[in-house]
């Protein structure tokens, strides 16, 4: 008995301990690199994991900023002005929790036109140091937003508010935003371009594929410049 737990022992010993997991700083200042667009996060998740993380195109910003953070989500769904009962208003509530640099990502199922955020929610994330608001829905108080400097995301600009139109489903549950599941916790990168979602448990191999995908492309404007031909250097270098 001793001498297997002496073999077990020493076997054990020879394995290599993993490495450590990126902490989500790391992981946030990663996706933040200005080289790094939701173009090149978008390849990236796809090759991880085989599945589309790009929302869909008409999510577009209000603001030119790119942003990174982790999600916390809230569902609504549309309710009858005849319906009293008390519901629980989750997008506010997500607001006051959420901590500084989460992107909050509120889902409107079937209110495409109806505005999820506006003037006073965007001073509130904005003095509260969030990063950014994506709605799958609309937005509104567009100008006042913009000199507030607060950055959203939305599939449209509407003035019509959720008030008495929506109420709060859940928060902080997976949500389906945009034609993409959004987990609590997953890392939210958005542009000029769109809004990518990165899964949290394939968020290293995105960023180590990232480092990649700069290395290539690197080395690849050179010899476009030179060659004047983007063949040329895929021949090389093979990004696409």
């Amino acid at each position: 008995m001793l001498l297997r737990l002496f073999l077990l022992a020493a076997a054990a010993a020879l394995i290599p301990p993993a490495a450590a997991a990126l902490p989500p700083e790391e992981i946030i200042a990663a996706l933040r690199r200005p080289e790094n667009s939701t173009g090149n996060v978008a390849d990236a998740v796809e090759e991880a994991t085989g599945a589309r993380g790009w929302m869909s195109a008409d999510m577009k910003p209000i603001l030119d900023s790119k942003v990174v953070g982790r999600a916390w989500t809230a569902l609504l769904r549309p309710v009858l002005r005849t319906d009293d009962r008390k519901y629980p208003n989750y997008a506010l509530q997500i607001l006051d929790e959420a901590p500084p640099g989460s992107v909050l990502v509120y889902v409107l199922e079937g209110a495409p036109e109806i505005a999820g955020s506006g003037n006073l929610m965007a001073t509130t994330a904005k003095v509260r140091g969030l990063e950014a608001t994506v709605i799958d829905g609309a937005v509104r108080d567009v100008a006042e937003i913009r000199r507030i400097g607060y950055p959203v995301f939305s599939r449209g600009i509407s003035p019509a508010t959720s008030v008495g139109r929506l109420v709060g489903v859940a928060k902080q549950v997976p949500v389906k935003c945009a034609e993409v599941m959004v987990h609590p916790g997953d890392y939210i990168v958005g542009d000029l371009d769109g809004v990518v979602v990165v899964p949290q448990a394939a968020a290293e191999k995105v960023v180590e594929l990232l480092k990649q995908y700069d290395d290539k492309e690197a080395k690849m404007i050179p010899i476009i410049q030179r060659e004047k031909s983007m063949l040329k250097a895929l021949e090389i270098y093979n990004r696409y």
